[in-house]
């Protein structure tokens, strides 16, 4: 190998048609070196000093000709500490997930990327944020459990196997949580989810069956994308990232990786600069938020005094603000543990019960945990479709926790940060044992995508802009045309109407009181009925005219669907 001149831009390793480029940030005063491995070998077989007075700036830099990608691997020595390059795109490593590797030995070591990758002519799906039906997953604990049935469990490879899957479902958007090399071990804790510091450019060789993550990560999602279905990855950063250094990480991951989005925390990332780059205009920027879902669990559960909230979390738009609608997510219970569990039960977390999040506006239907009483376990499959419901027909992009389309369980614990066990992992037998629920979700999801009117791409406003006769969206109560005004109100009634696709009229009335109740019905246009197309007092969907055309008799804690026909 032969030094040449260097270029302090980009920052990493960046390979050259001549020679390789390696750029890094030092603090000033500190004694820099590059060190170069061959594969598998424990020490460095070369070592090139980087000068403060060869620099420019903080950032130490030089060339280096007859470097082999395919062989060699490096890392930099900064005031005699080996360190990892901050802007690492691909880390080489010995260790299982979860085993601790030995710092003496440096294990981890940085790789230069292989360049060349046949996209096929890929490229982002940009679908429409009003047509996203999403599904939130963690790519070890999606495939890990035996009961996934696919040859590469755990990995990128193993979400690709379980793509058709996917798309039986009906999403088409998968969000996936940290996919960067992180550090597994914090403390004496395993770091399942992969919050905190991060090598955030290198996509995770644990999560690859063949160690080379970059390239099976191309591959996911060149096959997500040929399924019709986009990628966004969970970057949750650390608050004391460098603005420059997030930018540049999301632009490197929509470039290189052809990445169709990113959930953010946007407390710890330069949101209104992301929002304002040129580049990132092209793809989803989305915030993490939990306003929808606390205020549709309170409702779930039959609070008083929730209707003018429910109102706003129906109208909510995602396009107004970036977020997405969800009822449950990894942080919280999952739907299943939601409506089995009134407290947390975190106590395999080693924390005393401490951590995780104590307001779940959880309600266990009767029993805390497992059980066998018909009634209660009835109860639950209800509660599980009225929240299905709630998240389904509401105006925002919906997002679903993977495993809860199947009554998916982590048995009450709220905080599965630390389980790298079958505590976290999808248990997908539970499909087999809930096959209605399946079914019922995935109709649900086919409705959504065929009415227009539940899924606008602009914040409806309840007005009559076609003159047809009905406003875009309007609220009732038990009587039409009245928005239910109490406190001690469970009832809501919403028509959609979208005049512009053959007027899509859609009525859903929403009781989640414990009694009865029957709602006056909205009259149709001259020569329409009503059709009752779904009732979550009922496992199957079965679309009949409905029998009393000026109202609707609900169950207890039921929401039924009617269609103008």
């Amino acid at each position: 190998m032969r030094r040449v001149e260097g270029t302090p831009q980009p920052l990493g390793a960046t390979s050259y048609p001549d020679y390789t480029n390696f750029a890094v940030s030092v603090p000033t005063g500190k004694t820099c070196r590059l060190l170069i491995y061959q594969k598998g070998k424990a020490e460095p077989v070369q070592a090139f000093d980087m000068l403060e007075e060869e620099g420019l700036g903080e950032v130490r830099y030089l060339g280096l000709e007859g470097f082999r990608a395919d062989r060699q691997e490096y890392n930099f020595e900064i005031d005699k500490q080996v360190c990892i390059d901050p802007y690492v795109r691909e880390v080489s490593r010995t260790k299982r997930f979860g085993e601790k590797p030995n710092p003496q030995k440096h294990e981890i070591r940085g790789r230069v990327p292989e360049t060349a990758y046949d996209w096929e002519q890929d490229h982002h799906l940009k679908l429409p944020l009003n047509e996203v039906i999403a599904y939130s997953l963690h790519i070890r604990g999606f495939t890990k459990h035996s009961s996934s049935k696919v040859k590469h469990k755990g990995t990128f490879l193993g979400v690709i196997e379980k793509i058709p899957y996917l798309k039986s479902l009906g999403v088409n958007q998968i969000q996936c949580m940290p996919i960067y090399e992180f550090s597994e071990i914090v403390g004496h804790k395993t770091n399942y989810w992969g919050y905190g510091k991060g090598y955030y450019f290198a996509p995770k060789p644990s999560y690859s069956a063949s160690g080379h993550a970059c390239r099976e990560l191309k591959d996911m999602v060149k096959a997500c994308h040929k399924a019709g279905i986009e990628v966004v990855v969970e970057m949750p950063f650390t608050p004391e990232i460098l603005p420059q250094m997030a930018i540049e990480c999301l632009k490197y991951y929509m470039l290189e990786y052809h990445i169709d989005g990113f959930v953010l925390n946007p407390y710890n990332a330069p949101w209104e600069s992301m929002k304002q780059d040129p580049l990132l205009k092209g793809i989803k920027l989305i915030q993490k938020d939990d306003g929808f879902q606390n205020v549709m669990r309170r409702f779930l559960k039959g609070d008083e005094g929730m209707i003018p909230d429910v109102i706003w979390a129906i109208k909510h738009n995602s396009s107004e603000d970036n977020k997405y609608n969800y009822v449950t997510n990894q942080t919280g219970f999952t739907l299943q543990d939601l409506v089995s569990y009134d407290a947390k039960h975190n106590e395999e977390n080693g924390e005393n019960n401490q951590d995780g999040p104590d307001y779940n506006y959880s309600w266990n239907c009767g029993a805390e945990g497992p059980s066998r009483k018909k009634a209660i376990v009835e109860l639950r499959k209800k509660q599980i479709r009225n929240a299905m419901m709630l998240l389904l027909l509401s105006q925002g992009t919906p997002c679903l926790l993977a495993g809860d389309e199947f009554g998916n369980t982590q048995k009450g614990n709220n905080n599965v940060y630390c389980q790298d066990n079958e505590t976290a992992w999808l248990n997908w037998n539970k499909k087999k044992m809930n096959e209605a629920l399946f079914e019922y979700v995935r109709t649900l999801i086919q409705f959504r995508k065929e009415h227009t009117s539940l899924h606008k791409e602009m914040p409806l406003l309840g007005m009559d802009k076609t003159a047809c006769g009905l406003p875009d969206i309007s609220f009732h109560g038990e009587l039409a045309w009245q928005t239910p005004a109490a406190v001690y109100s469970r009832q809501l009634g919403v028509l959609y109407c979208d005049n512009e696709a053959k007027q899509d009229t859609c009525y859903i009335a929403y009781n989640m009181h414990w009694l009865k109740h029957t709602f006056a019905l909205p009259s149709l246009p001259k020569g329409k009925k009503w059709y009752r197309v779904m009732d979550t007092a009922a496992e199957v969907c079965d679309e009949k005219l409905e029998e009393m055309q000026k109202a609707v008799r609900l169950d207890e804690r039921s929401i039924v669907v009617l269609c103008g026909k």
